[in-house]
């Protein structure tokens, strides 16, 4: 077998320019808009969509980082055991640096965050990777070591931000920027970020070409363990960023925080155009199947059609729909 140079694999494998499919999460997105409307005319108000939008952010912000793992060919069902222990330690270490640091303990606690979660994701993906264990196995066990710790930590109840440091605390969910929540701002940078990284780099076109055909690949000179390994820690960085968006919204952390966030991950990534199997990615058509899940959710609260108790029950039927249209555009 000749060996296939690396330029050419990754030529191989720039299956990103934008065709008219592409616009498919953003067709939906205005279709499902025009039927909020004609349910209910609120829904179009600015503020239900502002704070849709904003509570959207967090789904959002993580399924950027689920894009370049799926689109490596990984998967990670451990997000939202990870964004409730990253979320937990968080508030730990801010509460305990309180007394001596005062509010210079809140961006000390972020970068801790950011360390932990990109630690997280960097132990999925060399669990994935070095260990040769397949990613649905050994995410679902992390899935649970990160449920348990959290659950531990807090002894089974809430692990509460201290009162010196809420209302500090309070504008990184709360606050605005020109009109703007914070929260959407973040994950607007978030996206653009990746976005840059998918698509302008190197990286971006070897997590292509490595969850495209992991042989072709490996014989073109890529290496699978790191680009898969790099994979998973960004993933876990995003939520990381995520989680500290996400402490000032209720102000403590749960046993029961980041609940089934990774069903609508999975989903908003699907939604948006990401192949399942890998190999190919869109990081701002996750950013719309995020917003997508969360105005469903909302239109059913507004209307009378669907319960909102089978939220997840309709988003597990939104991912399998996707994964068939994906099945037969082939």
């Amino acid at each position: 077998m000749s060996v296939i140079t690396g330029s050419a694999a990754l030529r191989q494998e720039r299956d990103w320019n934008i065709g008219w499919t592409d616009f498919g999460p953003f067709l939906a997105l205005l279709a499902l808009l025009v039927v909020g409307f004609l349910v209910n005319p609120d829904f179009l108000s600015a503020t239900n969509l502002g704070n849709v939008i904003t509570r959207s952010a967090f789904i959002a912000i993580i399924a950027v980082g689920a894009t370049f793992v799926i689109s490596s060919g990984g998967l990670d069902l451990s997000v939202g055991a990870m964004a409730a222990f990253i979320t937990g330690i968080t508030i730990m270490f801010m509460n305990s640096m309180a007394p001596e640091w005062g509010v210079w303990a809140i961006p000390a606690g972020m970068a801790v965050a950011v360390v932990v979660g990109t630690g997280c994701g960097l132990m999925n993906g060399l669990i994935v990777t070095v260990g040769r264990i397949e990613p649905f196995i050994a995410t679902l066990g992390t899935m649970g070591i990160f449920r348990a710790l959290i659950t531990y930590m807090s002894d089974g109840g809430t692990i509460p931000i201290d009162r010196s440091l809420r209302e500090a605390y309070r504008p990184v969910y709360f606050g605005t920027v020109g009109g703007i929540p914070l929260p959407i701002l973040i994950s607007i940078a978030v996206a653009a970020v990746a976005s840059f990284i998918l698509y302008k780099m190197k990286y971006g076109r070897k997590c292509a070409a490595v969850g495209a055909n992991e042989d072709v690949a490996r014989y073109s000179g890529i290496s699978i363990v790191k680009t898969r390994t790099i994979a998973y820690a960004m993933q876990g960085a995003c939520v990381a960023i995520a989680a500290i968006c996400y402490v000032p919204r209720l102000g403590a952390a749960t046993p029961t925080t980041g609940v089934l966030w990774e069903l609508q991950v999975i989903t908003a990534v699907v939604i948006g155009g990401t192949a399942l199997r890998g190999g190919k990615g869109h990081v701002w058509g996750t950013v719309a199947g995020a917003v997508i899940l969360e105005l469903i959710a909302n239109l059913m609260v507004l209307s009378d059609f669907v319960s909102e108790y089978l939220v997840a029950g309709v988003q597990g039927v939104i991912i399998i729909i996707a994964m068939l249209i994906q099945r037969f555009s082939k």
